[in-house]
């Protein structure tokens, strides 16, 4: 799977089902090369733009990457 692949995707919480954005970076550990947290951003309205909604993700956090949509626990 290519990173491009994910942008498309919904990034959701599994627990509460909130949306939280889409990929729109990620940060990798250049030691090992592999992926540490993944960067979303949510527009939700048309003053978001004003206000920045990203949120680092740690790779942890991942629980399932599906078709459409990658499942997150942000308790984690």
């Amino acid at each position: 799977m290519l990173i491009s692949d994910m942008q498309d995707k919904d990034v959701v919480d599994i627990k509460t089902g909130e949306m939280v954005g889409n990929i729109v970076d990620i940060e990798i550990d250049v030691k090992t090369g592999n992926i540490k947290n993944i960067i979303t951003y949510y527009k939700k309205g048309f003053f978001s733009s004003i206000k920045n909604d990203s949120y680092k993700i740690s790779w942890n956090s991942i629980k399932k990457i599906g078709e459409d949509v990658i499942l997150i626990d942000k308790n984690i």
